[in-house]
């Protein structure tokens, strides 16, 4: 064959496959635009059935929005009632909030005013008071906010939603709460005892609520949070993790699995150290895989077989300064990356959405994580 015949073979060749190329990128533009067609005009939250086959792995329609509409502080104040026009954004859980530790409520025989920042400040000053303290925590079975929450949890569940029973802080949070986040980090090396005894008192105390919540609220999965990170590491040393939490941490796995509940940590920064440890004690569900400080496609691929993740779209940069193109581009992005055949994905707002971030983005992400989130799934339908 010469070689004019051999480059118009080629040429032939490559006009076949970016004809086909062309074809299959239609095809795919009219499936998504279909589907679209059939869906957007009413979305529904899903019901509890399918978020359970994402944390499952049991193949979901789309992949469920939890906390996406988390709308941080002074949002509300900038944008009053404009907000409103994401109401018919589905929220595909119910939550029920609870303080299991309301330090105002404990008449605690000393003042507990606050002054300075919350890492700072000190409830529990001196480990002499300790006993009090303990003596002085709330009994869940007499706490009234469980009646408070028993028509809103009659509601979810008379709409089959699936529910999530929750509260911030649990055992670096609410230490670094009641000590400063100071004292607490000496008292890993000085005192180590009493952050045992602080800790097995607030295990006991968690644990209690958890119980009481599956009496009477049935909830599918329990959610709370610990930062355990920062910007590029976690906020401690894995064996400093590994002998004061990861104990209590795996007491609260056993009750969540007595209990039958999915267990979801919301954990800000670098954890990816610690995600072996907190696959081993239970969690079911990380968030949110803060951007910047964890690599998305290396945590979906050692971890993701093992772990679901509630993805946070970042709010520090992609909402506040992309354009709506690429709001929907990073959408695309973490679906991509995190969402598997069978599951294993919810999204979610990284954290609470905050005063400055356009709301035609705040609009980019919540459409372009229910459409590309419904076509993503569609393809595993088939």
């Amino acid at each position: 064959m010469s070689f004019e015949n051999k480059r118009l073979l080629f040429y032939e060749k490559l006009v076949t496959l970016l004809s086909l190329k062309l074809k299959f990128r239609l095809n795919t533009f009219v499936v998504r635009k279909a589907i679209m067609h059939q869906l957007n005009q009413n979305w529904q939250p899903l019901p509890r059935e399918e978020v359970i086959k994402a944390i499952e792995r049991k193949n979901p329609v789309r992949i469920p929005l939890v906390m996406a509409k988390w709308w941080g502080e002074g949002l509300v104040e900038k944008y009053g009632n404009t907000l409103l026009q994401f109401h018919s954004y589905p929220d595909d859980v119910g939550m029920l909030w609870i303080q299991p530790l309301d330090i105002r409520n404990m008449k605690l025989s000393w003042s507990t005013e606050r002054t300075g920042a919350l890492d700072s400040a000190a409830i529990l000053d001196d480990w002499d008071k300790l006993d009090e303290f303990i003596d002085k925590m709330p009994n869940p079975e007499k706490d009234p906010q469980f009646d408070q929450l028993m028509q809103q949890a009659e509601k979810y569940r008379a709409e089959n939603r699936y529910i999530l029973f929750a509260w911030w802080r649990l055992f670096f949070e609410r230490p670094w709460e009641i000590r400063g986040m100071e004292n607490l980090l000496i008292d890993y090396y000085v005192a180590p005892e009493k952050i045992h005894r602080l800790h097995e008192a607030l295990c006991n105390l968690y644990t209690g609520y958890l119980k009481r919540a599956k009496r009477e609220f049935a909830p599918d999965g329990f959610f709370t949070s610990d930062d355990l990170g920062h910007q590029t590491q976690p906020m401690m040393r894995p064996e400093v993790f590994d002998e004061f939490i990861k104990p209590y941490y795996d007491k609260i796995g056993v009750a969540l699995r007595e209990n039958q509940m999915h267990w979801w940590l919301h954990s800000c920064g670098n954890n990816t150290p610690l995600l072996p440890a907190l696959i081993e004690a239970g969690v079911h569900v990380f968030h949110p895989v803060q951007k910047g400080t964890m690599d998305e496609v290396l945590v979906a691929r050692e971890y993701g077989d093992r772990l679901n993740f509630l993805v946070g779209i970042d709010v520090q940069h992609t909402l506040q300064e992309k354009d709506p193109d690429g709001v929907r581009e990073e959408v695309r992005f973490l679906i991509d990356t995190f969402d598997k055949p069978e599951g294993g994905m919810c999204l979610a707002a990284g954290n609470g959405i905050v005063p400055g971030t356009p709301l035609e983005n705040i609009k980019a992400f919540l459409e372009e994580a229910l459409e590309y989130g419904a076509f993503h799934r569609q393809k595993f339908q088939l």
